[in-house]
């Protein structure tokens, strides 16, 4: 009956539908908002002291620069990959209570016009993205083609889901480090890891509290874990992160250089338990871009916790 109605609805749109909302719905089809996921790449800017103090700081802000376009190229290739997923999963999308509503499924974005955009925002990216240093290119096809073994395998397939979301956050990581030649802590990539574990499993209880019997029609693999098991899961990655956080800002070598920055630590505890809070208190978790962007005690706390690493690697610096 939904997908009935939906597919009524559909002409409707098509027929409001002019030459210049299309744009509109291509955007949209790219989920900017998930875009903020992305900031993974400014570690290796944040993490090795190169972010400029001064404007007459060049080389440092060449690096800024340069951070700013992997950010951009990152956010152009994801997008090709929501485009690419959302044509893959439109009739499915169109039985969820909200997915419905998105541009190609709601048949407002031809499905033909996101897939040739997906492959030409996908590939011309990756070739843009080899202006750059090599290995930054290397790791945005490395991401484009995970992508997409995600899209049409590695969802299908117990935590290997989950996983596969969790190293997409890293290699946004490491290839802005890649970007502009620095070096990144190894024990900063074990926590990135572990946060994207965390955000990823928050994200599947979500889907089975608020989707509740319909969960297994709108996502298969949703079938395979459980509200209990998932609780489980987020409880030993949430004691890893802020054990692993806890090391990386006291005994890791750039915590050794800059000794302050164990001041941040509380933020990060402080983040990860109301993150905590949100999504068994007040039920959220579904997507963690639109917290970033809507809860204010959270957007307050990653502000203080940027200013209090920039001030720990100015201290000694």
């Amino acid at each position: 009956m939904a997908l009935e109605a939906t597919e009524t609805e559909k002409p409707d749109i098509q027929a409001r539908r002019g030459p210049a909302d299309l744009p509109v719905a291509l955007l949209l089809a790219m989920r900017p908002k998930q875009w903020t996921k992305n900031l993974f790449v400014f570690a290796g800017l944040l993490f090795t002291n190169n972010i400029p103090l001064s404007f007459a700081d060049g080389a440092r802000w060449q690096k800024v620069g340069v951070t700013m376009l992997a950010f951009l190229l990152f956010c152009l290739v994801s997008g090709s990959i929501y485009l690419m997923n959302d044509v893959a999963d439109r009739e499915k999308d169109r039985l969820h209570p909200t997915k419905r509503l998105r541009p190609i499924a709601s048949g407002r974005l031809p499905w033909q016009i996101a897939a040739a955009a997906s492959v030409i925002f996908g590939w011309g990216g990756i070739a843009v993205s080899f202006l750059l240093p090599w290995r930054f290119g290397a790791v945005i096809l490395g991401y484009y083609l995970l992508q997409i073994a995600y899209t049409y395998a590695l969802k299908h397939m117990v935590l290997i889901d989950v996983f596969a979301i969790a190293a997409g956050f890293l290699l946004r990581a490491v290839g802005g480090s890649f970007a502009i030649e620095v070096p990144i802590s190894a024990w900063l990539l074990v926590c990135m890891f572990q946060l994207a574990l965390f955000l990823g499993f928050g994200k599947r209880r979500h889907e089975i509290v608020s989707l509740a019997e319909d969960a297994r029609k709108h996502r298969q693999i949703l079938s395979q874990y459980s509200e209990t098991f998932i609780d489980q899961l987020i409880a030993i990655v949430l004691g890893g992160l802020i054990v692993s956080y806890a090391i990386y800002s006291i005994m890791s070598p750039t915590a050794v250089l800059h000794p302050s920055l164990v001041m941040s630590l509380p933020c990060v505890m402080y983040g990860c338990f109301r993150y905590l809070y949100l999504i068994h208190i007040e039920h959220k978790g579904g997507s963690p871009e639109t917290i970033l962007l809507e809860d204010r005690p959270m957007q307050i706390n990653l502000a203080l916790w940027v200013i209090t690493v920039i001030a720990a690697f100015k201290i000694t610096g």
